[in-house]
């Protein structure tokens, strides 16, 4: 079963068979699946009136427990922005009551942060949507395969 990255990649055969194109076989499908996740996620977070950005960080809290409170610090280590976009989200989120915010009892110039149950009712939501279209997405996929692809891609990502 050919598809489009198939079809490129003989028509660049045919003008430059001295290029080794095996990378394009594997980097362009993963290129395709990227904008496809990408599509599906945006649609999951509009589903769940969320943005991308805000998604990251209500994940970021939610993934630290069911209690947890985590300093805007911790949130920028976790999401890899800089503290002047934390703050932004954090102000855009507290207006949405989606966290809320409490003095830090022993550092008063530390502030915690914790999901509301309206934040965590979003971002399971939307996660619990991702994946129901991921699982579809990797379902047609051999439980080796499976296994196979994720040491493959994980190799990949290692050694960027």
């Amino acid at each position: 079963m050919d598809d489009e990255v198939d079809e490129i990649v003989t028509g660049w055969a045919a003008v430059r068979p001295d290029l080794d194109l095996a990378p394009m076989q594997v980097l362009s499908r993963v290129l395709r699946l990227s904008q496809l996740l990408d599509d599906r996620r945006e649609q999951a977070f509009a589903e769940h009136a969320l943005a991308a950005h805000e998604f990251d960080v209500l994940a970021a809290l939610r993934r630290a427990g069911e209690a947890a409170e985590l300093t805007p610090g911790q949130l920028i280590e976790l999401t890899h922005v800089t503290s002047g976009t934390m703050t932004n989200r954090l102000d855009r989120l507290l207006t949405r009551k989606l966290v809320s915010r409490r003095a830090h009892p022993s550092d008063g110039r530390q502030s915690l942060i914790r999901l509301t149950a309206a934040g965590r009712r979003r971002v399971d939501g939307a996660l619990e949507s991702i994946l129901a279209f991921e699982s579809e997405l990797v379902a047609g996929l051999a439980p080796g395969d499976l296994t196979a692809t994720v040491r493959s891609l994980r190799r990949l990502l290692a050694q960027s």
